[in-house]
């Protein structure tokens, strides 16, 4: 019990001293990998403590990777690498440009001492459970990028509530989060607006939507303008061997799509920007220059992982919508 100090008169919570003296512990030698700690039983008598206080250390030290529970048995040293006061659990859908983006950005601004676990869930509920559960209660913070998978709230409520924050997508059902997110039905909506005085030479509107990795607010905000603004709109769910027949303007969520329709237009010797139109949804720096100029909506992926890490840094409980914009250029 010699490694644990507690004292009435410090002005620090008592959870909190439990944490710095073994970290003391630690840091001089006294505990080292693989040691047991004291019993919290233990920790509870010799300081007259209650067990949540107890708990309450020793789980901050579980969540940051430095002990381990084995049930029945105790608490044990699991790293000595006390520096680390964050650790992070980031569960994105895939890896992608816009992805590594949000994540580059975090990294960058999230600052020192913090370790970042980054996951994946491929858009498969079931690796999402797994991904979940496996790591309930072995981090600081959750954050979590649900998209459009169904039946997943129930188990994100079984994680701290404290402790997570959603990205990129969030619903009514996940409203008591703090989140950063994108509002793809107004950003579409706003987009295609900014955009107007250029649709009008175009007789219709594409949107390329195959509903299984996009957001289904592309659809509703695309669905909104067209029957506001009284455009020929139609929907397709993928994009094969199609002719394109002038006047025709693309909405395309997808990249994949995106080369098939300029690869397309090409065999048939029509001009981008005057024969046909595209609109590429999420900006990444070669639509700046493949075909002349790809126009895109897009929200800020860099300034989303910035924000995400103040969000962490300073234990902001806010939902914050970030900023979308549209980018012309010679497509449209």
């Amino acid at each position: 019990m010699n490694i644990i100090s507690i004292q009435g008169n410090l002005g620090l919570p008592k959870y909190k001293q439990i944490i710095l003296s073994i970290e003391k512990a630690i840091e001089d030698g006294k505990l080292v990998k693989g040691d047991r700690l004291p019993s919290v039983n233990k920790v509870c008598l010799a300081f007259s403590l209650s067990r949540d206080t107890v708990l309450l250390g020793y789980d901050e030290l579980k969540k940051r990777g430095i002990i381990y529970a084995i049930p029945g048995k105790g608490y044990y040293v699991k790293s000595v690498e006390i520096a680390i006061k964050q650790k992070i659990f980031l569960l994105f859908d895939e890896l992608n440009i816009f992805k590594e983006d949000i994540y580059n950005s975090f990294l960058k601004n999230i600052g020192k001492n913090v370790q970042v676990d980054i996951f994946f869930h491929h858009f498969n509920a079931q690796v999402f459970q797994k991904l979940i559960n496996d790591g309930n209660g072995n981090y600081t913070k959750y954050i979590i990028m649900p998209t459009n998978l169904t039946d997943i709230v129930n188990l994100i409520k079984t994680l701290p509530v404290n402790d997570v924050i959603i990205l990129d997508q969030t619903n009514p059902s996940l409203r008591l989060y703090p989140a950063i997110y994108q509002n793809h039905e107004k950003d579409i909506f706003g987009g295609l607006l900014k955009a107007k005085s250029r649709l009008g030479k175009y007789k219709r509107l594409i949107l390329i939507f195959p509903g299984f990795r996009e957001p289904l607010g592309m659809k509703l905000g695309f669905e909104a303008f067209c029957a506001e603004y009284h455009f020929e709109s139609e929907i397709i769910t993928e994009f094969t061997n199609r002719e394109i027949t002038l006047g025709d303007l693309y909405i395309i969520p997808n990249d994949r799509d995106l080369v098939a329709v300029i690869e397309n237009a090409r065999n048939q010797n029509l001009k981008l920007g005057s024969d046909f139109g595209i609109i590429s949804y999420n900006e990444t720096p070669l639509k700046k220059v493949v075909a002349n100029g790809i126009s895109t909506i897009s929200t800020h992926f860099e300034m989303m992982g910035k924000i995400l890490a103040e969000m962490v840094i300073k234990g902001n409980n806010v939902q914050i919508e970030n900023k979308s914009s549209l980018i012309m250029r010679n497509s449209l």
